[in-house]
């Protein structure tokens, strides 16, 4: 086994001597170069991005209802407090009036119920009657004084015949009459009692007639205050009804455009339902989903180049406006998870208005953004594709000097895909080998490659 790795090793040693050997005989290895140059230099972020507005306008059913039919459609302009939708104004004229004669209904069932003018009168009599009665009583009660006496009257004179009767003093027929006469004069004194009872029966029926009629004004006096609590109630489906004949009537809060148009025909629509969706051009932005390791290079105030077909041949200018504290996960087209984070970007306003006028760009057109984090002028700039990792990780690069390959390492500064800043290690106009091939090795001669 060591001496099939031996051999290997052998074989590499030699491959590496034969090209060296090769590239000295031949006039050296053919390479594509590059000067050092001073130079503004970059550090951004690329990223795919869309448009969007910072607020849109949600036209919604205020409650549940039938809505007329929509003609605006998308695109269409739209003022400030202009209608763009309505509820048929039929159901909303029917619910006010149903609510205002209930409200009337109750006002009246209160005055009905305030007029205790009838209870007055029926009170004044019921006191006159009780007097009525009291006086009646009186009368029954003297009269059953005038009966007794008659009574007693009859049965001593009838007591007075017997015992004249018994002698032959009277007569029968005397006595007969005083039979009779005592006897009429104790049922007229019953009859005067029973009369007298039943008179004191009715006057205390009718000594309540004044406590049940004022008993029912009161009454009355409770009902008004359940009347009054539906009056209350009453009135308040009424402001509701005409608060939703109001609500009905939905208008546009802005001065924009109609972005979409949810519902178009009549029918009814349950609370919530999103109608139209309304914007604003001016404010048309947008929203780039940026890696988590490279938002932290991002500022607000960051200048921003906004390109793609959408945009155009000629880049627009744009600022960082926003830098979300959050982030969330996003799939990749590759199914790799990735963590991302949220910029909003802002139009110039130049920029934005012949984006409007000559490429009509709207909401939701996907554009690409070069989110400038870092600029540096004058610096000293090579390509990127010069750079290479040494062994240890440190940035290299194959310097030319007296046509041969210098390896050398370098201290960066800023970066990006296409150049990088040299701190240390290079000077302004000194050659350099680009994307230096594997097979180089420091110290090998080198010549320009043919064009």
């Amino acid at each position: 086994m060591r001496s099939w790795w031996l051999i290997l090793l052998l074989l590499v040693a030699a491959a590496a001597i034969g090209g060296f050997a090769y590239a000295s005989l031949s006039g050296g290895t053919p390479i594509d170069a590059a000067k050092v140059e001073r130079k503004t230099v970059q550090e951004y972020v690329d990223e795919e991005a869309k448009t969007r507005l910072a607020e849109t306008y949600r036209i919604t059913m205020p409650f549940a209802a039938r809505i007329e039919s929509i003609r605006l459609v998308e695109g269409t302009p739209v003022k400030q407090g202009e209608i763009v939708a309505q509820v048929v104004p039929r159901d909303l004229a029917l619910q006010v009036q149903a609510a205002t004669a209930a409200v009337e209904r109750l006002k009246a069932s209160i005055r009905e119920n305030d007029d205790v003018s009838v209870e007055s009168t029926s009170l004044q009599q019921s006191l006159n009657f009780v007097q009525s009665m009291d006086r009646t009583v009186e009368a029954a009660a003297e009269r059953v004084k005038s009966g007794e006496a008659r009574m007693g009257y009859a049965e001593k004179n009838f007591a007075r015949v017997s015992k004249l009767a018994q002698t032959g003093a009277a007569t029968q027929d005397e006595f007969d009459r005083a039979k009779v006469q005592q006897v009429e004069s104790t049922v007229d004194y019953r009859q005067d009692v029973l009369v007298e009872r039943a008179m004191e029966a009715a006057q205390a029926a009718t000594a309540l007639m004044p406590t049940t009629i004022r008993q029912y004004i009161v009454r009355k006096t409770l009902s008004r205050d359940v009347l009054e609590k539906q009056l209350a109630e009453a009135q308040i489906r009424w402001e509701e009804a005409e608060r939703d004949r109001d609500r009905g009537i939905l208008r546009s809060p802005i001065d924009g455009v109609v972005l979409e148009r949810a519902v178009s025909t009549e029918g009814p629509q349950p609370i919530g339902t999103l109608l139209l969706r309304i914007g604003r051009w001016e404010d048309l932005e947008i929203e780039a989903d940026v890696l988590s390791q490279e938002v932290v290079r991002i500022r607000q105030g960051n200048r921003v180049e906004v390109s793609g077909p959408a945009i155009g041949s000629k880049p627009a200018h744009a600022l960082v406006t926003r830098v979300y504290p959050a982030g969330f996960t996003k799939v990749s087209s590759l199914g790799v998870e990735q963590q991302r984070v949220k910029v909003v970007i802002k139009f110039a306003d130049h920029d934005l208005n012949w984006l409007r006028k000559d490429r009509d760009l709207g909401v939701d057109f996907r554009v690409r953004v070069r989110i400038i984090t870092d600029e540096k002028q004058g610096a000293l700039v090579i390509p990127r594709r010069a750079i290479f990792r040494g062994p240890q990780g440190e940035w290299k690069v194959f310097a030319i000097r007296d046509g041969r390959a210098v390896e050398t390492i370098i201290t960066m500064g800023l970066a990006n895909d296409e150049f990088v800043e040299v701190k240390d290690g290079l000077t302004e106009g000194q050659g350099l080998i680009l994307a230096p091939e594997s097979s180089l090795a420091d110290g090998m001669a080198v010549k320009l490659r043919a064009q």
